[in-house]
This record gives C-alpha cells, sequence and structure tokens, in this order.
C-alpha cells in the first residue's frame, strides 16, 4: 500500500497528521508570540503617543515601520528558506523579534519608539514568511487548506487577545504600557524551546546567493515614496518641489530595482514568476487586501478611543466581531478547501464581502450605532479569512517545491507593502480630513481653527463638553472617510481573483511543473535534499 492510500494520509514529505501537529506546535507558537506583540499595542498606540508626546504622523510611522520592515525583509527569508536551515531561520526570526520587542518597552520618545519597531518587523518578516514556507514543505497543497485553518485560528486567537491583553494593560497603574512589549518574552522562549524540540525539516545545502542590491533599492524606492505620502500636504504641498523630487526619486529606484531584479544570478523577486498569470493576479490582490487590512483597520483602536471615548480594554472587546469573522472563515474555509480541492468561490466571495465590509464602514460617525458597526466589522472579518490564507495557497499550488520559499514571501511582500503603503495613505488621509473637519466644527463654536491644538493626539476625557463634541465627531468622521478610501482596494482584489484560473489542488508538493512558472523542468538542489539529512 502506497503512502497516498494509508489511513494516515501521507503528505508533502510523508508525514502523518500526527507529526505535522507536533512539528507545526512550536512554529504556530510563534506566530502566535508575533501577532500577540502586534496587536497587544493596536488599542494601546494611542495612549501611547500621547503619553510620548507624539502626534498622528508618528502614529501612522509607529506601525507603518514595522510593516515596512517586514515588507522588505520578507523576499530575503524566503529566499534563505529555500537556500538554508528553515529551522534554524524560524528561531533567528523569533530572537530578533524579541529583541526589538524588549528594546520597544525601553523607548522614551516616539523617534526611539520607531526605530525599535523597525527591529520587530524585520523578525516579523522571518515569521510571516517562514510559517508558510515550512507549511508548505510539509504538507500537499490539497491537505494545506486544513492545516491554514489551525494558522488561521491562532492567528485569530492572538488578535483577539492581543488587543484585550494590551488595553488591560494599559489600564493596569501598576504595569503601564511598556509592558505591552514585554508580555510576549515568555511564549518566545517557550516557542523556540518547543521549535527545538518537534520540527524536523529536509535541510537544503546549496551556495547563497542573496540579492542585496535588489533589496536594498527595492526598500529605499517603497521607504521614498511613504515618506513622501505622509509629509505631503502637511510639511510642504501636494504639488510642490519637494513632491516632484519624492517622486521621481522613488520611480528612478524602483526602475533600477527591476533592472537589477532581472540580471541577478538569484532575485529577491524572480521576474519569471510573473509569467505565471495566478502569481501575477495574487499579487494584484495581495497589495489591495494589505491596503484595506493594515490600512484601515488598524485606525480603530483610535476611533474607539477617541470618537466614543472608550478605554483601551473597551476598545479591543468591540472590535470582536471583525476577529470572530476571521476566525470563522479561515477555520470553516479552509476545511471545505481541504475536502473539495476548490478555493477559487472562496476569494471571490471573501473579496466582494470585503469590499461590501469596507463601503458600509465608510458611513462610521461617532455616534453609530454598535450593532450597525459590528455587523460591518464582522463582513470585514469574514471577507479577510477567506482571501488572505487562500491567496497564498493558490500561488504555492502552481510552482514547484525549490521555490515555494520565494514564491510565498513574494504573495507576503506584495500584502506588507499594501499595508505599509495604506496605513501611511490612510494616516496622512484621516490627518488632514480630522484637521479640516476639527477647523470647521470650532468655527462653529466661535473658536479660531488655531487653537484646535499643537498636532498631539487628544485625551478626550480632559477636554471641555463642547470642544470633546467637536474632537469625537471630528475623527469619527475621519475614520469614515479612511473606510470609504480603503472600499476601492477591495473592489480591485475582487477583479482580480475573478480573472484568476482555478487549479485544483494538488494533492503532492511536488506535482507542480516548472513550466507552470515559466522554466524547463528541472530537478533543483531543494527537491533532490527531500531526501536528504533533516534539522
Amino acid at each position: 500500500m502506497t503512502q497516498a492510500t494509508a489511513p494516515t494520509r501521507a503528505t508533502a514529505i510523508g508525514m502523518t497528521h500526527r507529526q505535522i501537529l507536533e512539528a507545526l506546535s512550536g512554529l504556530l507558537l510563534g506566530m502566535f508570540v508575533a501577532i500577540l506583540s502586534s496587536t497587544v499595542v493596536s488599542n494601546a498606540l494611542p495612549r501611547i503617543i500621547t503619553e510620548l508626546h507624539g502626534g498622528q504622523s508618528a502614529y501612522t510611522w509607529v506601525v507603518t515601520s514595522t510593516l515596512l520592515a517586514t515588507t522588505a525583509t520578507t523576499p530575503i527569508w524566503g529566499k534563505l528558506a529555500d537556500l538554508t536551515s528553515k529551522k534554524v531561520l524560524v528561531q533567528l526570526a523569533l530572537g530578533i523579534f524579541v529583541l526589538g520587542s524588549v528594546l520597544a518597552g525601553l523607548s522614551q520618545s516616539t523617534g526611539e519608539l520607531i526605530a525599535c519597531r523597525v527591529i520587530q518587523g524585520v523578525g516579523a518578516g522571518g515569521l510571516t514568511a517562514l510559517a508558510q514556507v515550512i507549511m508548505a514543505t510539509m504538507i500537499s497543497p490539497r491537505e494545506r487548506g486544513r492545516y491554514s485553518g489551525y494558522l488561521g485560528a491562532v492567528m485569530a486567537v492572538g488578535t483577539i487577545g492581543g488587543p484585550l491583553i494590551g488595553g488591560v494593560i494599559v489600564d493596569t497603574d501598576w504595569l503601564g504600557w511598556r509592558w505591552c512589549f514585554y508580555v510576549g518574552v515568555p511564549f518566545a522562549v517557550l516557542a523556540l524551546i518547543v521549535l527545538q524540540k518537534t520540527l524536523r525539516l529536509p535541510v537544503v545545502k546549496r551556495p547563497a546567493k542573496i540579492d542585496w542590491w535588489g533589496a536594498t533599492l527595492i526598500t529605499a524606492a517603497v521607504s521614498l515614496l511613504l515618506i513622501w505620502v505622509t509629509l505631503a500636504g502637511d510639511r510642504y504641498a501636494w504639488i510642490s518641489w519637494q513632491t516632484a523630487v519624492m517622486v521621481a526619486g522613488a520611480v528612478l529606484l524602483g526602475a533600477l530595482a527591476i533592472r537589477v531584479e532581472q540580471r541577478a544570478d538569484e532575485p529577491m523577486i524572480p521576474p519569471r514568476l510573473f509569467r505565471n498569470r495566478t502569481i501575477t493576479l495574487a499579487v494584484v490582490a495581495s497589495i489591495a487586501v494589505g491596503v484595506g487590512m493594515f490600512g484601515a483597520s488598524v485606525f480603530l483602536g483610535q476611533y474607539f478611543q477617541i470618537s466614543r471615548g472608550e478605554s483601551p480594554t473597551m476598545s479591543g472587546l468591540m472590535t470582536l466581531p471583525m476577529i470572530g469573522g476571521l476566525l470563522v472563515a479561515s477555520t470553516v474555509v479552509g476545511r471545505i478547501i481541504t475536502n473539495t480541492g476548490r478555493w477559487k468561490r472562496y476569494l471571490v466571495a471573501g473579496s466582494a464581502l470585503l469590499t461590501v465590509g469596507f463601503a458600509l464602514m465608510g458611513t462610521l460617525r461617532a455616534d453609530t450605532p454598535y450593532w450597525r458597526l459590528a455587523v460591518f466589522m464582522a463582513l470585514i472579518g469574514l471577507g479577510l479569512g477567506m482571501t488572505m490564507q487562500n491567496l497564498v495557497l493558490a500561488v504555492q499550488n502552481t510552482v514547484g517545491v525549490h521555490e515555494l520559499g520565494v514564491a510565498s514571501s513574494t504573495v507576503a511582500f506584495f500584502r506588507s507593502l499594501g499595508g505599509a503603503i495604506g496605513v501611511s495613505a490612510l494616516g496622512a488621509v484621516l490627518s488632514h480630513k480630522v484637521k479640516d473637519y476639527l477647523a470647521e466644527g470650532l468655527a462653529g463654536l466661535g473658536i479660531p481653527a488655531s487653537s484646535s491644538g499643537d498636532g498631539t493626539l487628544p485625551n478626550v476625557h480632559t477636554l471641555p463638553a463642547p470642544i470633546r463634541l467637536v474632537v469625537e465627531s471630528a475623527y469619527g468622521h475621519g475614520a469614515g472617510d479612511i473606510f470609504l478610501a480603503a472600499a476601492p482596494f477591495g473592489l480591485i482584489a475582487l477583479l482580480a481573483v475573478v480573472f484568476i484560473k482555478e487549479v485544483p489542488l494538488r494533492r503532492h508538493t511536488g506535482d507542480a511543473t516548472s513550466a507552470e512558472v515559466g522554466r524547463k523542468p528541472t530537478v533543483a538542489a531543494g527537491d533532490e535534499a527531500l531526501t536528504g539529512s533533516r534539522d
């Protein structure tokens, strides 16, 4: 009897269900640490920025810096995963993330906090890329939907628990917001121990060539573009010589990056991958999903605390409908995809729900009934649960085992890129809209616009009642505007996935032909290594 017909179905490298769960335990714990350490800050961030005397720009860059570092390093981690020990890499990524978390907890200014969040982003890039790569190495595409559900459940638990824990920490006087960064350290140590004992993967041994020039140019181009979006309209006019220099510089750096990638022996993002229609459309959809997912939802905590005057703890509780939708969709749909091998209908449905959810959230105001807001958030959560993991799954189904790392990290790269652009751009939109709404509201009270403050985030509980109402209304209306601005990106994702050609999920990772990604069929070193030594 072959392994394919055995009662415990074998997967990509001949592992049973129990063996996979044991191997995934440490990996999922590491992912939980990364998610927890990121989400635990979300509801605490308004309080953190206020105490560090930062403004809306600092609020945006505390998030954007992490996403940018994650974006820049994800392809590097993915490439390294194709060249060396995945186990060592995931442990290294976890260690870097913990270091960044501890340093962030010691920050004395928003500038220091942003720098430390960059270190966190480097580690998060590794955990994001390697989790998908390791799952793809162990599990065939057909079975992967089942285990992606577990990953989705861990993401949901971390996303649910993070804001709640962060809110409790901030609201507890004898702890303070710095413990938001320290709380994940014990989990990280446990994850390192479990990974050492349970994760056993093939070791690929061949010389590693990292495209540092490509990575540097891509990062520089994206960074310059994000700096322009953040500062334009505030420090200088949208149409100005500064805008011309920054946009031209970003375009030039991007063009150089493309040229370097075309000539590199082992590029960070191989251009040949984009000869495959599925990969190209999945990348477009990932950018759009990233813009909406990060760019809009990251400001929910700010909305609840400033527009509705809620505590950080209550802010976490009030986002549960979105997280619940994400949990249900990722687990249930993952199971269905494993049973049927069909995935496109769920990508289409998820993108449609995402678009509708963002459009409805565009009606958000400070006095919007919570039950209505809960329904809108649930729609967004369901849409994200159906799209995030399954876009990666669709791409992994088209490449050979030796390119799982770079293909998976390419999708993660563009999703993070979309998130970084979304947070920066929508943060700038929110800042400008709030400024206009504040000026309009204060004028109605007979107060000059110059009295609206110095740009720092307000503590609404200390404001006089009439001014508090103006501030709450301004931030509530501004939050609605950024969700409305995110809706077209959901529509772009929908159009992209509609044109993806569905290929039923393979039952074995090695079934992909190299021709699918524009290469002649070859046996790569990574394929040969599957029968070799293990970590």
